[in-house]
């Protein structure tokens, strides 16, 4: 890993920091502070690297799999970037101001409750209040929001790895790594983090606003603007190119972009989008092309976490109500 000279003269502000981050997990390890204990298992899906790193097609695959098991499952956010920290439920025609971008994602494509919170116990207490049939609940990221007690932690990592290795401000973590959790799922795969290794591609068609669907290999030869406002727009581009399409024009944003510039775009330009801004630029432009985003996680993650949570829902907490 390479470090810079940069981050070795930010190393002191780094250290102060991982400080906090020390008190912070002592308080609660300690019982000083409470945790929230849901009567339901809680699988929280997070990282330890600032930015993204793709958990929400892992929490999409994560619902999927467990209602494909006949668990009723429910997901809570805190709702980054969203106007209001209040708790709410989220619905599909929500403004992704209100809700976030990544929750309302989430509800569209899983169609489970999701409830966004600052507080993800509160979103967790307020979930159950409304659906109290749920078995199981889904943590969209909060790896260190330890007020919600959880059963299993996932990390999830992209090819950035643990970056150089130094904690905030003068590395990537959000905390030192190697850290106690039950499974780590990498993205492709890569030296330096062990686990199992995901294999993502985009999805064979795009979709526009009103549901209507067009192979992607019908935009080969066609110039469009590609559109990507995530962590790594870069990333988007590329599996493009690898499906066989050539953007004219590649637009790389700031994460969760509200594209309020949206009306800056040609007018007759034909624009390709990820799901995750879809949500936000279809309110503006509902011609726009989201490419959905295949997630592949093998079954030597999947058996295990199986045996992990039916011993968790075979626990006194984990037995919803008849």
């Amino acid at each position: 890993m390479r470090r810079r000279a940069a981050a070795w003269a930010l190393l002191p502000v780094s250290l102060a920091y991982g400080g906090l981050v020390a008190l912070h997990h002592a308080l609660y390890a300690s019982g000083l502070k409470k945790r929230y204990r849901a009567r339901v298992p809680v699988v929280v899906i997070g990282n330890v690297v600032a930015g993204g790193a793709g958990k929400t097609p892992v929490v999409l695959e994560t619902v999927e799999h467990l209602r494909g098991r006949g668990l009723s499952v429910g997901v809570v956010s805190r709702g980054y970037g969203r106007s209001d920290g209040g708790c709410h439920e989220v619905r599909p025609d929500d403004d992704p101001a209100r809700t976030g971008d990544e929750p309302l994602l989430l509800r569209r494509r899983s169609g489970v409750p999701v409830f966004v919170a600052a507080r993800r116990a509160e979103a967790a207490e307020a979930l159950l209040q409304a659906y109290p049939r749920t078995h199981v609940i889904v943590s969209d990221d909060g790896l260190q929001h330890h007020a919600l007690a959880r059963d299993i932690e996932v990390c999830v990592f992209d090819a950035r790895g643990v970056g150089n290795g130094f904690l905030l401000p003068a590395g990537p973590l959000r905390e030192p790594w190697p850290r106690p959790v039950d499974f780590v799922l990498t993205h492709g795969g890569f030296r330096g983090v062990p686990g199992h290794a995901m294999q993502r591609t985009l999805a064979a068609f795009a979709q526009r606003a009103d549901g209507t669907k067009r192979l992607l290999v019908e935009f080969r030869g066609t110039p469009f603007h590609a559109l990507a406002g995530i962590a790594r727009p870069d990333t988007f581009f590329t599996m493009l190119r690898e499906a066989g399409l050539e953007p004219a024009v590649t637009h790389a944003l700031p994460d969760h972009h509200g594209f309020a510039d949206a009306d800056r775009l040609p007018r007759d330009a034909v624009l390709l989008c990820t799901e995750k801004d879809a949500v936000k630029l279809w309110r503006l432009r509902p011609d726009a092309w989201a490419v959905p985003l295949q997630l592949a996680i093998p079954d030597s993650f999947w058996r295990p976490f199986d045996r992990l949570l039916d011993a968790r829902l075979s626990s006194p907490h984990g037995s919803p109500p008849p």
